[in-house]
């Protein structure tokens, strides 16, 4: 595909955008296209994915406070769109590329910063899109240039957007505890966090998949996609049946998208000898007995948060490689006009992922 890099012509000073006051509505409100500044890029939105974090934090009730807050700001932290201006000072990207945004923009000086996990930045300049600046669900977002991932011709748009915080999670999660063939994986909790999980560990070469969730409709999803071997709901013999799917040892590896205590302390006590756990879910609490449930068994947990935006970049080039699409857990798509639909249907959690989407140029 070849790129257009012919400067857009942007009709009008103004646009709608999508705002969460925090009581299960979406409002829209009419505001002004921004101009980039130095180091700065105006990106055309093409795709914004709706993230679990936004449903927990910000839709039905704005959780956060002081400066990790939400804003009342434009919302929307998983877009993905093409760049239509450029501010002065710009050393990589220029009009018409194909861009990702990682979704937390960093003071880029701290140690956190330095290694790419500006997730972990605790200056007060840090500012998550969606959150504490403007996001994705407007015709057009500013944007650092230092914040900006180039998406590759062979992604879509709506591949791009989940990268940064859906995908980019798990695959941080599941580097740390080293999926393979050899491993038999255990996932618990088949939001779109999860099953980007059972996708990202068959690719990474995992040989027996096991996912759990309390809705039945996310069980299916995991199945029918050929995501996972099995998927049922947690139960009293739950762990039995884990078990006797992997010859009475339990799995390699393990990973929690839940956030549920049960769900945690399942993932745990259904993980082999020497085996490995990661949290990624949020929220929540576990108790488990540290003697018969990990020390006695020599296993590791992790809590992993996020991803660094190299780890970010690299997962894309995998992607392609791969031929991985995270498109494919998309469920119901919306126009920006319906944003309220969107947002409602992923709040109930009886679908895959919800994107809005800006146009019909997906790719």
């Amino acid at each position: 595909m070849t790129r257009d890099r012919n400067l857009e012509t942007i009709g009008g000073r103004t646009m709608m955008a999508a705002y969460l006051p925090g009581n299960s509505t979406v409002e829209m409100k009419e505001v002004e296209i921004p101009e980039p500044g130095h180091g700065q890029v105006l990106i055309r939105t093409k795709s914004s994915t709706i993230c679990g974090s936004d449903i927990r934090a910000i839709y039905r009730e704005h959780l956060g406070k002081g400066p990790e807050g939400y804003q009342d700001r434009i919302a929307g932290h998983e877009p993905a769109g093409r760049i239509v201006r450029c501010g002065p000072g710009m050393r990589r990207f220029r009009e018409g590329d194909r861009v990702i945004l990682y979704h937390i923009s960093g003071c880029g000086l701290c140690v956190d910063c330095r290694m790419g996990y500006m997730i972990s930045c605790t200056s007060p300049l840090r500012a998550a899109y969606g959150w504490q600046r403007d996001g994705g669900m407007a015709p057009y977002i500013l944007a650092d240039e230092k914040d900006c991932v180039p998406l590759p011709d062979e992604l879509s748009y709506t591949d791009g957007a989940q990268v940064a915080c859906g995908f980019g999670t798990v695959y941080e999660g599941l580097e740390k505890i080293g999926v393979s063939g050899n491993d038999a994986v255990l996932v618990t909790g088949l939001g779109p966090v999860g099953l980007a999980t059972l996708m990202l560990a068959r690719a990474m070469g995992a040989r027996r998949l096991i996912g759990i969730d309390v809705v039945e409709e996310r069980c299916r999803l995991a199945v029918e996609k050929g995501l996972a071997d099995a998927a049922f709901a947690p139960g009293e013999d739950a762990l039995e049946r884990i078990l006797a799917m992997t010859g009475g040892h339990g799995v390699e590896r393990a990973v929690d998208c839940s956030g549920n205590a049960s769900a945690r302390h399942l993932a745990i006590r259904a993980t082999r000898k020497w085996g490995r756990i990661a949290l990624v879910g949020e929220g929540g609490t576990v108790e488990f007995q540290p003697s018969p449930d990990m020390i006695h068994d020599q296993k590791t947990l992790y809590g992993s948060w996020v991803t660094s935006i190299w780890r970010m970049e690299e997962l894309v080039e995998r992607l392609v490689r791969w031929g991985l699409h995270p498109e494919d857990l998309v469920t119901h798509r919306f126009p920006l006009e319906r944003a309220d639909e969107a947002y409602r249907l992923m709040a109930e959690g009886r679908c895959g992922k919800v994107a809005v989407v800006f146009d019909e140029e997906l790719r």
